[in-house]
């Protein structure tokens, strides 16, 4: 079949009937009449030219709608199209359908998902519906590594985590210990690192050292003990490997239909098999430590699984090994992810608009007590005086939220405010990072980095509802670890740029990478200079 064959063909109608009949007539002419071999050819060559009609006709049908619907396979191709640039692409159909889209998944394959970056929608479903909307069977699968931790349970063992973890996270003993540790690892290692860069002149991927200090943090706050992953030589620590590469997995097991991630898993082959690997490095490391918190059980440090230990034991409430290394893997994820992610676009945001670097580092001379400008004089109050920072970063994570999805389930039928109907079951998922992007919340100019949109006339803060900006959830679910968020994220930042300028690397693509956390794909290139302010 030639070319022209072809174009003949898509034109459809009564010359696409034609074409065949005559095709057909043509080939038998022609064709030895023994010759079975071509009778195969013949009719794979007939079968291909009207799958490229349907293909063609339904692509001419739905060219000019937001996202096309194909026979069997409904809008899943668009999606996996579009997988490099998911975000933009989730975000851009959601303008073009008004804020809500259904996606209809494949034929029996049950991924028809309620996408929305509807404010409205996200209120009803976070808070005055929350009730009604859980994790569901489908996150809890996808997220199986969670165990019933409290980003993955409902029900009476989300309210138990919950409460458990608010009376801990509360006290300000906690507060001071975190700023603490946080403090010391910025000087005894980010610092030295980055001291270090300086004198060799060597690039630095930034966003590769955010994610070791904050997971050597948040294992000292958890876990007691600092795996010392951010040191000059960059060493290569497993249980820090396993965490990055088990996020794509996570991410893929979204767009991948059921059946087949979980065909992987069975056979354990491919990526579900390294994943199961993983699981198994960091459970190894969970457990051991667990193991020797229980043997020093008694001891009085501050880090989390010893306070869980005790004051849980205090209660006379039974704890097993199972559950602390659940309640440790859900923070450990919230606690390195989320922060290393919201310090890298906040710097690379900083470092291409001088003037906003300008007013931080004026507001942080400002608030030095001391006239060696050492930006640990700030200490907590000075801290909360940086409003401008705090609005920068606030920005950040406007723009760029660390999870930029969340998932929801009903667990009965319900009404959006949209209008749009849920079904018992359903699946939702708010975009994160469409609400950061929704004119009608944040004006014209919401693509802009603006800190300034964060600063009320008398100079504080603009309250904005939690269910407009979204980086920490809304309702019930709001993230219990917010305010000690902003507080490592103040100290890391007053830290380098009191101490340093950072200059992106020119040309170093800056692209959102596909994981369930919005980390830079080729990461964040630096060169670093020293300064005094």
């Amino acid at each position: 079949m030639s070319i022209v064959d072809l174009l003949i063909f898509t034109e459809g109608g009564n010359r696409t009937q034609d074409y065949l009949y005559n095709f057909t007539l043509r080939t038998q002419e022609h064709r030895p009449p023994a010759n079975k071999l071509i009778d195969v050819f013949i009719i794979g060559d007939i079968a291909l030219a009207i799958l490229l009609f349907v293909a063609i006709h339904y692509w001419r049908l739905n060219r000019n709608t937001p996202i096309t619907k194909w026979p069997v396979l409904g809008m899943l191709p668009g999606l996996l199209h579009n997988v490099s640039n998911i975000h933009s692409y989730i975000n851009l159909t959601l303008k073009q359908n008004g804020g809500t889209f259904i996606f209809e998944g494949p034929w029996l394959t049950n991924m028809d998902i309620v996408f929305t970056g509807d404010p409205m929608n996200v209120q009803h479903i976070t808070s005055t519906k929350f009730a009604n909307y859980g994790k569901g069977n489908d996150f809890r699968e996808i997220f199986e590594v969670l165990g019933d931790g409290i980003f993955r349970s409902d029900s009476e063992i989300w309210k138990y985590n919950r409460t458990l973890l608010h009376s801990i996270f509360k006290q300000e003993s906690f507060h001071a210990f975190i700023q603490k540790t946080v403090e010391e690892k910025v000087c005894s290692c980010l610092l030295v690192f980055l001291d270090n860069a300086c004198k060799e002149g060597v690039q630095v991927d930034l966003q590769d050292v955010f994610q070791r200090l904050t997971f050597d943090n948040i294992c000292s706050v958890v876990l007691g003990f600092d795996p010392r992953c951010l040191s000059i030589d960059l060493p290569k620590i497993t249980c820090e490997r396993a965490f990055t590469q088990a996020e794509d997995t996570l991410f893929n097991r979204h767009v991948k239909p059921r059946f087949l991630w979980k065909l992987q898993k069975w056979f354990q082959v491919g990526e579900e098999k390294q994943f199961i690997e993983n699981n198994k490095i960091v459970d190894k490391m969970l457990y051991s430590k667990i193991k020797s918190k229980r043997e020093m059980q008694g001891e009085k440090n501050f880090d989390l699984l010893n306070t869980l230990m005790n004051e849980v034991g205090d209660e006379k409430i039974p704890i097993d090994d199972k559950f602390l290394r659940d309640t440790s893997i859900n923070l450990l994820a919230a606690g390195r992810d989320t922060i290393s992610s919201g310090l890298t676009w906040f710097f690379w945001l900083v470092a291409t608009h001088p003037l906003v670097e300008a007013k931080i580092l004026e507001e942080i001379k400002q608030n030095l007590p001391s006239r060696e400008n050492n930006w640990k004089d700030l200490g907590t109050k000075g801290l909360g005086k940086l409003i401008y920072l705090h609005g920068a970063l606030c920005e950040a994570l406007r723009l760029y939220p660390p999870v930029p999805f969340e998932h929801k389930s009903a667990l009965h039928s319900d009404v959006l405010p949209s209008g749009h109907k849920i079904k018992s079951n359903a699946m939702i998922v708010y975009s994160l990072y469409a609400v950061g992007r929704v004119e009608e919340i944040w004006g014209k100019d919401c693509l802009e980095f603006k800190p300034e949109r964060w600063i009320s006339k008398k100079g504080g803060i603009v309250h904005v509802p939690s269910y407009k900006f979204i980086a920490f959830n809304a309702g019930p679910r709001s993230c219990l670890g917010k305010d000690i968020s902003f507080i490592e994220m103040k100290i890391v930042a007053a830290a380098i740029l009191s101490n340093y300028h950072i200059q992106v690397v020119e040309d170093h693509p800056i692209i959102p990478s596909v994981s369930v956390v919005l980390h830079m794909k080729h990461g964040l290139k630096v060169n670093v200079k020293k300064r005094s302010i």
